[in-house]
């Protein structure tokens, strides 16, 4: 059971230190136990030599969504590994939305799912399967 008013402080201070996230305009829009969802606008230098999104972007943007999920937990916690599939592709102009939510927690290890749609037509550009490990905090 989670904490109906957790203190995500912690996860807060991680993502207004997360310059990577914030140079390509992303934005949390929603942050809460085992929840995130992040936006960002497709800009002219995300865009690849086919006139699409660059994949590593959309990965990106997952992986932001993913780190704030997974970390409202209450733990430090990286990362350990990803599967993203792509499923249509995202255009210059376009705005995505990744909605992370962590689908299990057990020892210091976690899944967390992330689906990125199109803010236009609510469309399905890609889904992330990520695993998280909790490590100890720095410092």
């Amino acid at each position: 059971m989670t904490d109906p008013d957790p203190d995500l402080t912690h996860v807060r201070r991680m993502w207004a230190n997360d310059l990577a996230s914030a140079t390509l305009g992303m934005d949390a829009e929603v942050v809460e136990v085992d929840h995130a969802v992040v936006r960002m606008p497709v800009t002219a230098t995300m865009v690849n030599g086919h006139d699409i999104c660059h994949g590593g972007y959309v990965f990106t943007l997952a992986d932001s969504a993913f780190a704030l999920a997974c970390n409202s937990r209450g733990q430090t916690t990286v990362a350990a590994g990803g599967d993203i599939t792509f499923v249509a592709p995202a255009r210059l102009g376009d705005v995505l939305v990744a909605e992370a939510r962590v689908r299990a927690a057990y020892g210091r290890s976690g899944l967390t799912d992330v689906r990125v749609t199109r803010e236009g037509d609510g469309a399905l550009i890609a889904e992330l399967r990520g695993r998280s490990r909790s490590i100890p905090p720095r410092g």
